[in-house]
């Protein structure tokens, strides 16, 4: 699928190391686990491996389980009894489940694959499986990871690879395609913030992100099923379940992520290369972005005020005159804001100050920048490889303590990151709910499962109406799949 888009000079890791565990916990072990702590995880794991993230099981009737105190130091939701509460609570196991299984019963989607566990004290676990959405809950409870891992699904039980004669017989059929959105991509053109700190203002390119790649896929691809997360920090990921996109092989992952692509000023010294005419793809952006440029970047961002940054606008602009006219007009103003500067371009054009490019240059050299301050900064690699692991929706972030919830898309611009509760707040608000309601009537408390009970509610509901519309289709898709190959087997010739 060729367009004008490059793809990313970014070279990062597609996947996790492939290290192996001596010893892994077999079928009968799983069944043996209980909410028992003090089990020694040395006796169930030979080694450690360094990958990442899932989850997935059935809210059960958690009342009785005991209120452990909250600790008051700063990484009090990364403590093992602070975990072991939130994923007996509060994880809603059974939508994760079926969303992984694409079924309400059991299927090889979910049963073959693989989970990577991160547990306290830094130890990696792979190549997790597990039979059933309660197997997988009570490993949780029980080993308290710090966050899990998805993986794809494998040819056999990852669990059983070790038993195979040929390595290769062991390999990745399926997988969400996915895509992640790292706020430290945009270090080079926000203002307000860098690293792993953000704030209201830069979240905002997030949004510009979400909104472009969401587009792209449903209209240019055709995909309805896409699921957007809060990374739990600083970033957003997309888990496109459609059966088209989970069966596709790596080639296919690399052509959708390098159409996605555009490689950026300042990425390994390289300069965007954009066609004209601009691609359908582009051109659309370019419509959903441009109210974005004049306020989240021009006004909030403010990114040419000072000498040095007004360099890097003035490089932009190939036109020696061009330059040398605001050049001089800045230098004799005085302070100069960015939205000013911008307009400032135009006026000088217009007095006459084009000498090697024409005006229709120049209004594609302004697209180039608009799209640069703005255009979505994907991590390309991790969308390419079908054996890439990603975080879970869910889990909690060990760095923030808020949990990976989903985002809702029809109303993005009210998502706030840092309104995202923290698995501590949604502890104390179960405690706050009982305390409130202790004299309703016992068999209707029994009702209220406890992520109901907090501010988790409107995430856990937006996820099981998605995770619903996703049976549906697969339903659906199966029916369709049936009736075509009955149709072919009665034709007769």
């Amino acid at each position: 699928m060729p367009h004008a888009l490059s793809p990313s000079t970014e070279n990062a890791p597609s996947s996790q190391p492939d290290n192996e565990m001596a010893d892994e916990i077999s079928q009968a072990e799983e069944q043996a686990v209980t909410e028992a702590p003090e089990t020694n995880l040395q006796d169930m794991f030979d080694d450690d491996d360094d990958d990442d993230e899932f989850t997935s099981s059935a809210p059960t009737n958690l009342n009785s389980q005991p209120q452990a105190s909250l600790p008051s130091s700063k990484q009090a939701f990364s403590e093992p009894d602070v975990l072991r509460q939130y994923y007996a609570r509060l994880l809603p196991f059974r939508p994760l489940f079926q969303w992984l299984n694409h079924s309400p019963t059991p299927q090889p989607d979910f049963q073959n694959r693989e989970f990577a566990f991160q547990l306290p004290g830094g130890a990696y676990v792979r190549y997790q499986s597990f039979a059933s959405a309660d197997l997988f809950r009570k490993q949780c409870v029980q080993m308290t990871p710090e966050r899990f891992e998805i993986g794809p699904q494998y040819s056999i039980n990852p669990r059983d690879r070790k038993s195979l004669r040929k390595a290769s017989a062991f390999r990745p059929v399926m997988k969400e395609l996915v895509f992640d959105i790292d706020m430290t991509d945009y270090d080079n053109i926000r203002t307000c913030c860098s690293g792993a700190a953000i704030c209201p203002k830069c979240w905002r390119f997030i949004v510009m992100a979400i909104q472009v790649v969401d587009a792209a896929l449903r209209q240019d691809f055709g995909f309805t099923q896409i699921l957007w997360v809060y990374s739990g920090r600083r970033g957003a990921h997309a888990w496109v379940s459609d059966k088209r996109a989970r069966e596709m092989d790596d080639a296919k992952r690399k052509a959708v992520a390098n159409y996605l692509v555009l490689a950026m000023s300042g990425d390994q010294g390289k300069k965007a290369s954009i066609r004209r005419p601009l691609h359908p793809h582009l051109d659309r952006s370019l419509k959903i972005l441009n109210p974005y440029f004049q306020t989240e970047v021009l006004t909030d961002q403010d990114p040419w005020e000072t000498p040095e940054q007004a360099e890097k606008l003035l490089s932009s602009l190939p036109d020696k005159s061009l330059q040398s006219a605001l050049q001089k007009k800045w230098d004799s103003m005085g302070s100069r804001s960015s939205t000013q500067k911008w307009a400032d371009i135009d006026t000088a054009a217009e007095a006459g100050n084009l000498h090697s490019m024409t005006a229709k240059q120049l209004v594609e050299a302004k697209q180039d920048i608009r799209l640069e301050y703005t255009y979505p900064r994907l991590d390309a690699e991790v969308s390419k490889k079908l054996n890439h692991l990603l975080k879970s929706p869910f889990v909690v972030h060990p760095g923030t303590g808020r949990v990976c919830v989903p985002i809702d898309t029809r109303n993005l611009d009210a998502f706030d990151p840092f309104a995202v509760p923290k698995v501590t707040d949604l502890l104390n608000e179960i405690d706050e709910w009982d305390e409130k309601n202790k004299d309703m009537d016992e068999a209707e408390k029994a009702k209220v499962q406890d992520w109901q009970k907090t501010s988790l509610k409107s995430y856990v509901e937006y996820f099981r109406g998605y995770v619903t519309g996703l049976l549906k289709e697969e339903t659906k898709g199966k029916r369709e799949r049936e009736e075509a190959t009955a149709g072919a087997d009665s034709m007769e010739f």
